[in-house]
């Protein structure tokens, strides 16, 4: 081949390789408009100390029966006058001086939704997979379940707690328990095992919390019932160790307490 002609060919394959190269680095590259970007905000921080705010259990007579939460609840009969009796008759005895046996005095857990009321003040601590609700009176301990499936009725046996799951539903975590034994009673309101007690948490300032407490149950209640409840968040406090161990309280036969002294 004349040496020119070999040039020219060597000249056109080296033109074709750099027009191919261009084709490909001219390619549009796709991208993500920021825009569209799934923005993840964090699960609001409920882990602390907490305490009633304002504190409802100061300098009350102790001679007067201390009301349930949101005025009471509205029972179907014959629950209603059951109930609004046995009030009475907590109140005649308590005026005496010989109040009538409750759960507290008798060492037993307040359940759920008593727990919550902090008498004492509760912690908190939130995990990934769990809540753990830890109460001063009594030493008590509530685990809430992240998106815990509930068990079926079957496999659900009642306790004082009851099982229950709680999502995130923006910034409130809604939790809802079910299978609390008819046993508790809370400020002795009766229910069935299939009350359903639905609580909403939400941080109403950076050291201020609300819950919002529900309580259902047709078949003894003509509505809900349903409370709020406002904590503040304690830095400084530590809860300490709180046994229940009868030193100071003596069950009488006829189901009254007295006051004895410590053995």
């Amino acid at each position: 081949m004349h040496l020119n002609a070999m040039a020219s060919l060597a000249l056109s394959s080296v033109v074709a390789l750099c027009g191919a190269s261009q084709v490909v680095m001219a390619a549009p590259t796709a991208s993500i408009p920021t825009t569209h970007l799934a923005v993840v905000q964090p699960e609001p921080d409920i882990t602390g100390v907490w305490e009633r705010d304002p504190f409802p259990f100061g300098d009350d007579d102790e001679t007067v029966l201390a009301p349930p939460p949101g005025g009471g609840p509205e029972l179907n009969e014959p629950y209603a006058s059951q109930w609004k009796a046995l009030q009475e008759k907590r109140q005649a005895l308590l005026k005496a001086g010989t109040p009538l046996v409750d759960a507290s005095t008798q060492c037993l857990p307040e359940g759920t939704p008593g727990i919550m009321e902090a008498i004492y003040p509760i912690q908190i601590l939130q995990n990934k997979g769990q809540i753990t609700v830890l109460a001063e009176l009594f030493m008590q301990t509530r685990r809430i379940y992240m998106n815990a499936k509930f068990p079926e009725a079957d496999d659900l046996p009642p306790s004082y707690y009851g099982f229950s799951s709680a999502t995130w539903e923006g910034n409130v975590l809604v939790v809802k328990t079910r299978g609390i034994q008819e046993s508790v009673k809370f400020y002795d309101i009766p229910h069935s095992d299939a009350m359903i007690v639905t609580e909403r948490y939400q941080l109403i300032g950076e050291e201020k919390l609300r819950i919002d407490v529900s309580m259902d149950d047709p078949d003894y209640l003509k509505k809900p019932y349903t409370f709020t409840w406002e904590y503040k968040r304690n830095h400084a406090y530590r809860i300490p160790e709180y046994v229940c161990d009868h030193r100071l309280d003596v069950i009488n036969a006829d189901g009254t307490v007295s006051f004895g002294g410590a053995n």
